[in-house]
């Protein structure tokens, strides 16, 4: 058989690269030195020590030598004692592997201290996805982060809620008092969420697209009021999201667990003028004689119009250009084309999201650790920005260096036909002087 892939040889190459180069680099080496002054390491102070042994333990049973020794018949006790018997084996590191002795069971908790990350990068037009790495090496982390692992989603899940709201005639520039609100949530007291962002701004009227690019949660709230989370869950499956999501208010939080490749697929919608296509991995497959077997095509369905996708597309480019995504403009990668994208980061910095958004190519990055009881103790550390943006940022370095591609930093978002919507919302709210709060001017 011949099967014909959607990968990019090139593509794959360097986000492989950028994978290793980001983790072996600063973070893996930086979570190391952490992790030396805990009690229990790789786990945090926090964590009580007969759950680590409980963490150990499952995944001992999830391990293949365990299932193999199952199998042949060993009891427990037999099994215990192997695990408990250092052996001769490889291990991974980033300098590459190393003959060592130890434990079954301490190769167990060596692996734990390292980070796990994955990258996809897709064609949005046509949902091919052109580079896919689901672990730091696949001879050592067969656990695919892409497509088979769900995790919380942090503040990536945010511009699904702010769509709801340019679907609703609202503009990017529309302002909105920075303040806290509540939330009847039942029997218990009213729920309020803290803000996300910088006091300075507390009680202020800000733009949406100001909180969109700082993520605060003050404005999410917000948004919430005015939409209600059922709202949010739909657009959501309707964008491709095939995970559970439950329509709570505090769905904006991204307490939900979504797979990489869904998010990737879904943030693809507004990099294809509203229209959700399914990402995919083979277009053909033939016989050893050329005969076509099975030919693929994706999944499309339109689910936004291609002027809310557009909007949405000038909300993300501003969290590049001065929210949480700025570091892509600053050295060492300093991409400077139209780029768009959402970081997220999730309580205890167990996962790191970055979703980036370009004219002909959407990728995702999730980074953290197979338990999520082990974290970066700060935020600074253990944020999207930190932890995933610079793959992508990485990767997309090397795509505009390499010219044989075709992917030019220069191309731009293509504006709707007949669009002549006021974006800049300084210039906006000088030509606008005298009218009430801008809705959307209907393009």
């Amino acid at each position: 058989l011949k099967i014909y892939t959607t990968i990019n040889s090139r593509m794959q190459q360097y986000a492989e690269e950028a994978l290793s180069e980001h983790l072996s680099g600063d973070v893996q080496p930086g979570f190391y030195r952490r992790a030396k002054g805990f009690k229990n390491p790789p786990y945090s102070d926090d964590l009580p020590k007969n759950v680590i042994n409980e963490l150990i333990m499952r995944s001992l049973r999830q391990s293949n030598r365990y299932y193999i020794m199952r199998a042949r018949g060993y009891s427990e006790d037999s099994i215990m004692l192997a695990f408990n018997t250092k052996v001769r084996m490889k291990v991974f590191s980033w300098r590459g592997e190393i003959d060592t002795i130890m434990t079954p069971l301490d190769s167990i908790r060596y692996y734990k201290y390292f980070i796990r990350s994955g990258i996809m990068v897709e064609d949005p037009h046509n949902g091919h996805v052109k580079a896919y790495v689901g672990g730091p090496d696949f001879r050592y982390f067969k656990y695919d982060v892409c497509t088979q692992q769900r995790r919380q989603v942090g503040s990536t899940i945010k511009p699904f809620l702010y769509t709801i709201a340019m679907q609703n005639g609202y503009s990017p520039c529309y302002e909105v008092e920075n303040i806290p609100r509540s939330f009847d949530v039942g029997d218990t007291i009213p729920w309020t969420p803290r803000s996300s962002g910088s006091k300075a701004y507390h009680g202020k009227m800000v733009t949406l697209k100001w909180g969109l690019a700082q993520s605060e949660n003050y404005i999410s709230a917000w948004l919430m009021e005015q939409f209600r989370p059922s709202a949010v869950v739909d657009l959501m499956h309707k964008m491709g999201i095939r995970s559970f999501i439950d329509p709570v208010y505090s769905i904006f939080l991204g307490t939900s667990d979504v797979k990489l490749e869904e998010m990737v697929g879904a943030y693809g919608t507004y990099a294809n003028k509203g229209v959700y296509t399914r990402p995919m991995y083979v277009t053909r497959i033939e016989d050893k004689n050329g005969n076509v077997i099975s030919r693929f095509s994706p999944r499309i369905e339109e689910v936004l119009s291609e002027e809310t996708a557009y909007l949405m597309l000038s909300l993300l480019q501003g969290v590049v250009q001065s929210g949480s995504g700025i570091r892509m403009r600053r050295e060492p990668y300093s991409l400077m084309n139209q780029i768009g994208g959402k970081t997220g980061t999730t309580q205890e910095q167990s996962d790191g999201w970055f979703m980036g958004v370009t004219p002909n190519l959407v990728g995702g990055v999730w980074s953290g650790w197979e338990d999520r009881s082990i974290h970066f103790e700060t935020l600074g550390e253990g944020q999207g920005a930190n932890m995933a943006l610079p793959v992508l940022a990485l990767f997309l370095k090397k795509v505009y260096a390499d010219p044989e591609l075709g992917i030019m930093e220069a191309d731009e978002f293509e504006r709707p036909t007949g669009f002549n919507m006021e974006l800049d919302c300084d210039k906006y709210k000088r030509e606008s002087t005298g009218r009430d709060n801008p809705l959307r001017d209907r393009y």
